[in-house]
């Protein structure tokens, strides 16, 4: 269980990967009851329903609208419908979906890469975090993954990887900079999937989960994890 988030989600076995996330969403929201959440690309509800079951007001923007089917069945299920606020559109546009109104936590995991114009849609969601409020933004680390075709011995894929334009990409230091441009301080920066990933296996409640848990925050084991989580804040 992680501490904070005691929700049936949350009480139930969780691969390494999500109890990181969790745990610094957790810090974040504390206490949940209230809080107003924006969940860019949140689709099905993974992270947007159990946050509604601890209490948080949840907009979900997505453009697939299959997702939001099921968004919209699985609160229900959990009894959070009247919690969760299901939205039409993409990061690319969102002040149409969700105009002036502003949060105290918004998240956009996976989905940056995706956008042509990433400094557009950075500002976007930096523009919906109200004063005090946070931007959770999770990206891939294009380090880890040619990493992971070396460990493979897939040296071709590795070379192809480097060789390739860096369009799209973006490492901790490219979402520092865009942070710093849009008026917002990092609170934190994690590693998630520094060893997993390469491990082939989770062990999400043995040593290997020790060791995640121990490098996920520290450089260099940080910068070569397969994803990197970032937590900044607005003043205010």
């Amino acid at each position: 269980m992680v501490a904070g988030m005691s929700t049936p989600a949350a009480a139930r076995p969780m691969p390494t990967r999500q109890r990181l996330l969790w745990s610094a969403l957790a810090t974040v929201l504390a206490p949940v009851q209230g809080r107003s959440v924006l969940d860019c690309g949140g689709g099905s509800g993974s992270l947007a329903v159990p946050m509604a079951e601890l209490g948080a007001e949840v907009t979900v923007v997505d453009v697939s609208v299959d997702a939001l089917a099921t968004l919209t069945r699985r609160s229900s299920e959990a009894g959070v419908s009247e919690r969760i606020h299901p939205v039409q559109g993409d990061i690319e546009s969102l002040a149409d979906a969700v105009g002036s109104t502003t949060f105290d936590l918004v998240m956009a995991h996976e989905l940056l890469e995706s956008v042509d114009d990433v400094t557009g849609a950075f500002d976007s969601l930096a523009s919906a975090v109200r004063p005090g409020g946070r931007l959770s933004i999770v990206v891939a680390n294009p380090v880890a993954a040619v990493l992971s075709r070396v460990v493979a011995n897939d040296f071709a894929a590795a070379r192809a990887l480097l060789k390739a334009p860096a369009t799209g990409q973006l490492m901790l230091s490219g979402v520092e900079a865009l942070c710093a441009m849009s008026g917002l301080s990092v609170d934190s920066a994690q590693g998630i999937g520094v060893f997993t990933e390469f491990a082939g296996s989770d062990d999400a409640e043995g040593v290997l989960a020790e060791l995640e848990e121990l490098a996920s925050m520290r450089s260099p084991y940080r910068d070569i994890a397969a994803r990197v989580h970032v937590v900044a804040r607005r003043a205010g």
